[in-house]
């Protein structure tokens, strides 16, 4: 029972705390009064630590099966291991929320701490700033869905997680998800405190990049991560369904892409400044929006919680939002006027910014096809189904221009690209775009987006390779370093221009995964007998027998598949129908032989008493590829958030 208490009396303290400290740095900084200021910076720490306490006491009562408390009655039971039990944590609307404020609280500690000698002036709405954004949190959780109530008759065993939940990617990927939602808070809190503040130099910018390269990074992540869940647990054959709940989490994404390359065009050229802080604030507006999409209840989606009375109450957060950031920035948009002009369309300035528009379009594509059916039925009472189809007309041509501009922005000079320097620059990749549609063109690829796309990302591939070249071989010719050793000192020395060409890299070989799996994808469904067999794109399989066990979760069938090809066994595929017992729920995970050429994809759909069993079969050419470009993401993004002074000590020392 302490366990439960403290919990419930620390949210509750947390609120008493986050709202004086708001008020504590707003009135300090408005009356320069430094005990205020500090005030307010240790009550932001005691909320910290407070939230922190009440996450560690819903863990530990997750552990023990405490099922007194509401939220443990209804995710987990007696049969879920530790594993699922600690996952439990994010796997119902209580705790996801207590999780978002606790790494919002982690979040804000850190940025206390590295900012107690810097960034005076803004530091007090900093911090106001995310007390603020904990503070609606606490209040939902206080007054709206608190995770530590009680039932008057707890039950001998709990509801359990959801069959859906039980998996790896489940486990992992919401946390990624979470890290990076919660990260667009930092940046967003120093753009309103340096709006707030009047000192709208590059010194928020400065601070924040690796904050908002952080989350980006993990927003990304966790997008592939939950591509990944969805390819290996839903068995339907893809990892990307414009889902209004994935749409929510690549919103921010798309934007937090344009802020991460618009923001070195204000550090080089004091330019863009309006946009830069439309583009944060944005950035966080939608990730309020995505965590409003999840509980409100107006949408299907099997990302999403249960139906929630408190979906307004997100909205009543992000008007006020919306309109105190616009409001400020409206404000100071007489200080917020560019240094300099653009000088030329054929310019890095140039390309960043059309990349930042096509980048704004996709999210508003996604933004509208999103919430149209919503619209619909608040307008005509009918409430329109937007699919596949339309995300797919809409955002394919628009994807294949940003692929293009990721292979062409690099090769432009800042402020002013010459005739000849553009001739220079652009034939080596170009002549690999021409190159690879000749040799597609061939090997029978006829599919028109399919060979844009293809051919667009050689010619990234290209651009990536002249830029990498011309640094090695310049540091060979005068530095006398090996091959290797070059493109080492030069990728550490450079580590945000170069971190940033492997992320665009992975991006290439993720888009050719995309564009192949979906462009040439071969499916069948057939109702086999034992020993029968079916062939799909050259691959034949044959139904060979049924095996079944059982675990303390659920009983399993696995249907046994061989997989043959030119008449040879290369293997097996077995998948498999579950049936959880508690929460009684049947699942299909699906069989798969996975490969750097196609996966083989099986669904065991259903069995007949005879014996004869249905299945749907699929090839998913190069899907791997998908998964292998985000391995070379996330390298990139790794590069490009190691510290500066590294490169700065080699170079001491040489």
């Amino acid at each position: 029972m302490i366990a439960i208490q403290f919990g419930h009396y620390s949210l509750l303290a947390s609120l008493v705390l986050a709202v004086f400290g708001i008020g504590a740095c707003i009135f300090g900084a408005l009356k320069r009064r430094a005990d205020l200021i500090a005030a307010g910076r240790n009550a932001a720490v005691g909320v910290f630590w407070l939230v922190s306490g009440a996450s560690a006491c819903l863990i530990y009562l997750l552990m023990v099966r405490d099922y007194r408390v509401e939220y443990v009655a209804g995710h987990v039971n007696n049969t879920l291991n530790g594993f699922y039990r600690f996952s439990a944590f994010w796997g119902g609307q209580e705790g996801s929320l207590l999780l978002w404020l606790l790494l919002l609280c982690v979040y804000a500690y850190v940025v206390i701490r590295q900012n107690r000698d810097r960034n005076l002036e803004l530091m007090p709405y900093v911090t106001a700033t995310l007390m603020a954004t904990a503070l609606f949190f606490l209040v939902i959780l206080n007054f709206v869905t608190p995770p530590f109530d009680t039932l008057t008759a707890p039950p001998a065993d709990g509801r359990g997680l959801n069959p859906l939940l039980q998996d790896w990617g489940m486990v992992i990927h919401p946390p990624n998800l979470y890290l990076g939602y919660v990260g667009f808070a930092v940046p967003f809190a120093f753009c309103i405190g340096a709006l707030a503040s009047g000192k709208l130099d590059t010194d928020w910018i400065t601070s924040t990049r690796r904050w908002t390269l952080f989350a980006w990074f993990f927003n990304g992540v966790g997008i592939l991560l939950g591509g990944a869940w969805a390819y290996k647990e839903l068995g339907w054959g893809g990892y990307w369904a414009w889902d209004p709940v994935e749409n929510a989490s690549l919103m921010p994404w798309l934007v937090g892409t344009a802020f991460l390359h618009s923001v070195m065009i204000q550090e080089k050229r004091g330019m863009l400044k309006v946009w830069n802080v439309s583009l944060i604030i944005i950035t966080y507006a939608l990730t309020i929006f995505g965590t409003f999409l999840t509980r409100s209840g107006i949408i299907s989606s099997v990302h999403a919680f249960a139906n929630s009375s408190f979906g307004w109450a997100f909205l009543v957060y992000l008007l006020v939002a919306l309109v105190i950031s616009f409001g400020l920035m409206i404000w100071r948009l007489p200080e917020l006027q560019s240094e300099h002009e653009m000088e030329s369309f054929f310019s890095r300035e140039a390309s960043f910014l059309l990349n930042n528009v096509v980048l704004v379009g996709i999210t508003f594509a996604v933004f509208w096809g999103t919430i149209f059916p919503v619209v619909s039925e608040a307008v005509k009472g009918v409430k329109v189904t937007v699919g596949p189809p339309f995300f797919n007309q809409v955002n394919v041509p628009i994807g294949l221009l940003l692929i293009l501009l990721c292979g062409a922005g690099p090769l432009f000079a800042w402020r002013r690209t010459s005739r000849k320097q553009m001739n220079r620059s652009f034939i080596y990749p170009s002549v690999v775009a021409v190159g690879a549609l000749l040799v597609l063109a061939l090997f029978g690829v006829r599919h028109v987006y399919a060979a844009l796309a293809f051919g667009l990302c050689a010619f990234v591939v290209g651009t990536i390779v002249l830029e990498y070249w011309r640094g090695i071989s310049s540091r060979v010719r005068h530095q006398g370093e090996r091959i290797a050793r070059a493109a080492w000192e030069l990728t550490m020395r450079n580590k945000r221009r170069f971190g940033g060409y492997i992320v665009h890299l992975g991006m290439a070989i993720l888009f050719v995964g995309v564009a192949a799996s979906s462009a040439y994808q071969e499916v069948g469904e057939v109702r086999l007998r034992l020993g029968e067999s079916f062939a799909l794109d050259g691959v034949r399989m044959r139904y060979e027998g049924i095996r079944e066990s059982t675990t303390p979760q659920y009983r399993s069938a696995f249907a046994r598949l061989g997989v043959y090809r030119a008449g040879f066994r290369i293997g097996e595929v077995e998948p498999e129908k579950r049936l959880y017992f508690t929460p009684p729920q049947p699942t299909t995970e699906p069989g798969i032989r996975r490969g750097a050429r196609s996966d083989i994809y099986a669904v065991f759909a259903e069995a007949d008493p005879d014996g004869t069993a249905t299945f749907k079969f699929m090839v998913n050419p190069l899907v791997n590829w998908v998964w292998a470009g985000g391995v070379v993401f996330t390298l990139g993004s790794i590069v490009c958030f190691l510290p500066e002074r590294w490169g700065r000590r080699r170079k001491k020392r040489a």
